[in-house]
């Protein structure tokens, strides 16, 4: 939806009066643009648990920084690269999908945003130790076993150069195993490992130096512990 069918939609609802007439007003209006209602600027999402939440795994200041400080940084940063432009009102993964037509300061802010929104929503604390079900079939069907798969996925995060990011995507059905420089990801059309990303692990320093310093891998090790693998079958499920 772009900036005048919003606001020209809000000003039809408020000459409406405040009873059920409102609410149908809306639910007709939704049907009818199902799909298309975007809001015109990007927010920081609610962070599903608090900052000491994933302890003693990850510590509560890394999580604290992380997200207010560098997550909502690339929701400012975003907001203010697509403002004015074609880019206002469109989706990220709309913005993913064509990312090589647009500035880097949309590559940059706009991963940071999709990449860190996937990245909180696939930890929590105390959630099971590894995956049951069709993902777990899955990934022994894909990897052997799941400890091979954490092999696979944790040298995905050491081995990669600098900072970025390790990946567990969808590929026509069938998982694979992939790594993203900066905040890249496998939606990206510029992407060399593309898919629908249903696990990401941060491996920029920021994400663990407080605590690890330059331990990456006994980070990656430790971050195990927090995986939430509902949400993991979740996002597995609506990929296929």
């Amino acid at each position: 939806m772009n900036r005048k069918i919003f606001l020209k939609t809000v000003g039809t609802i408020s000459i409406l009066p405040a009873t059920n007439s409102l609410s149908k007003h809306l639910n007709n209006f939704y049907k009818k643009n199902k799909g298309t209602i975007l809001m015109s600027k990007f927010e920081l999402p609610s962070l599903p648990y608090s900052y000491d939440a994933l302890e003693p795994y990850i510590d509560k200041m890394t999580m604290e920084i992380h997200y207010t400080k560098h997550h909502n940084a690339y929701v400012t940063n975003l907001n203010k690269a697509i403002e004015g432009t074609e880019m206002e009102g469109k989706s990220l993964e709309d913005l993913m999908a064509s990312i090589s037509k647009y500035p880097m300061a949309v590559r940059n802010n706009g991963g940071g945003h999709f990449n860190h929104s996937l990245f909180w929503n696939v930890m929590k604390g105390g959630g099971a130790s590894q995956p049951s079900g069709k993902l777990s079939d899955a990934i022994n069907s894909s990897f052997t076993s799941f400890d091979e798969f954490k092999k696979a996925f944790a040298n995905a995060g050491a081995t990669r150069f600098g900072s970025g990011w390790a990946w567990l995507a969808v590929q026509n059905g069938k998982l694979a195993i992939g790594s993203t420089p900066n905040q890249d990801n496998p939606l990206m059309d510029i992407s060399d490992f593309k898919g629908t990303p249903i696990l990401g692990l941060d491996v920029w320093e920021h994400a663990y130096y407080l605590k690890y310093q330059n331990r990456r891998p006994d980070y990656i090790e430790n971050w195990w512990n927090v995986v939430n693998w509902d949400e993991v079958a979740r996002r597995f499920s609506s990929a296929k």
